[in-house]
């Protein structure tokens, strides 16, 4: 597994896939070829599917000039979903080609080329984790910290203020979010109709949800969020976290980093035994592996045992299975950002059952990680980002007919 650094990563929204990841491979293609007077990119299935949404011709253009973008809109089934093929010119004659995949969370992958990223976990398994820090007396957390090396606690106090950042910021903000979808931020106003008297149970949930909406509302804005594990999931940890900050004194900044550390721990077993990617596994690879990680985070943030981490992560993705990623025009608002509230509130709840009932569970998250991905590769097509299924389609036809 590569470090927790490659999964936690300040950008610009509203995707990792579609704009983070794009942006990263222009940069790359300019740098080798300096002497191009124009390029052309081919932006093949979810890319080109829901391109338009996610602002990938905008990220391109922004770092690669100049150029002209193209959306494939016909499945190529031989291609990774999150394709595109860059063409260098020299006057009319193409001299450099490349193809590139967006693999989730701002990564991206040349055809052809071998990665120069380093996997500097030992352990590819939770199982294999577990064992290791048994038998050498270790927390999850001073696990990540072994592996990871000097510098990574200053790397995450700079990932849990941008996150801070991104809530404060959003929380702040009224107004419309862009497209034509014509969304009301409505972070400001879930936290502000907070009173006095309310049942408290109310409070935390609309606080929590305020702090989802909060970074989501912030990242479909194209503002500065941190991939937790992607752009359409960056809502979930933080608003956990924050949320577990404010409310109890006992959570210090140091137990914040700690489960800052796990979670990460828990995305990068997931992203790399399976996907984070919604073009390739659908919604469950992004809200759900958030919400593994919340609660893993959760589970760490109250000192609970390494078996009881694992379950409140396993409930998580476990009932995330088969959630589909179908954003309404391409734009990541609807479902996503109520998506990103839910799932943090389930986060929640994850850890409350594990905490009573792990002794008797029967799943491993290894194997619920397993599922996912399995259960991605066998969604249908049109539920991975394309727009062509679920909410995406069923919303153009209520128009269509002038249900709203």
């Amino acid at each position: 597994m590569l470090s927790i650094r490659s999964l936690y990563q300040v950008g610009y929204g509203p995707s990792s896939s579609h704009t983070m990841g794009p942006a990263k491979a222009a940069k790359i293609v300019k740098e080798r070829c300096p002497s191009a007077d124009y390029f052309e990119i081919t932006l093949y299935n979810s890319l080109a599917l829901t391109g338009k949404g996610h602002l990938t011709e905008e990220a391109i253009k922004e770092s690669l000039a100049p150029c002209n973008v193209a959306f494939l809109t016909s499945i190529d089934l031989g291609k990774h979903p999150n394709t595109l093929l860059i063409k260098a010119f020299e006057g009319q004659k193409i001299f450099n080609e490349y193809e590139v995949m967006s693999t989730g969370g701002g990564r991206i992958v040349f055809q052809g080329e071998v990665s120069d990223e380093v996997h500097i976990y030992p352990h590819q398994t939770f199982k294999e984790i577990k064992k290791y820090c048994k038998a050498n007396h270790l927390t999850l957390h001073d696990y990540v910290y072994q592996v990871e090396g000097e510098g990574i606690k200053t790397f995450l106090d700079e990932i849990w203020e941008a996150m801070r950042l991104s809530i404060v910021r959003g929380i702040a903000t009224h107004g419309i979010l862009p497209g034509p979808l014509k969304m009301k931020r409505k972070a400001p106003e879930l936290y502000s109709k907070i009173k006095a008297n309310e049942v408290p149970e109310i409070t935390e949930n609309r606080l929590v949800a305020s702090y989802a909406f909060a970074v989501s509302e912030e990242n479909a804005s194209g503002g500065i969020i941190v991939t937790a594990p992607t752009c359409g999931a960056c809502g979930v940890l933080p608003s956990v976290l924050y949320y577990m900050h404010e409310k109890h004194q006992v959570i210090t900044h140091e137990r914040i980093i700690n489960a800052l550390a796990v979670a990460g721990l828990i995305g990068n077993l997931i992203k790399h035994n399976a996907s984070i990617s919604g073009a390739v596994a659908g919604c469950q690879a992004e809200v759900g592996s958030a919400c593994s990680m919340a609660a893993a985070a959760h589970a760490t943030l109250f000192n609970l045992s390494m078996d009881q981490i694992e379950y409140a992560a396993e409930i998580a993705m476990e009932h995330h299975l088969g959630l589909t990623c179908d954003p309404v025009n391409g734009y990541v608002q609807i479902p996503c950002i109520e998506r990103n509230a839910v799932a943090a509130l389930r986060a929640i709840d994850a850890c409350g059952l594990a905490f009573f009932l792990t002794d008797s569970r029967k799943i491993s998250l290894d194997t619920v990680i397993q599922t996912m991905y399995q259960t991605g590769l066998d969604m249908h097509q049109s539920y991975k980002e394309t727009s062509q299924g679920g909410l995406a389609f069923y919303f153009k036809e209520e128009e269509d007919v002038n249900c709203w």
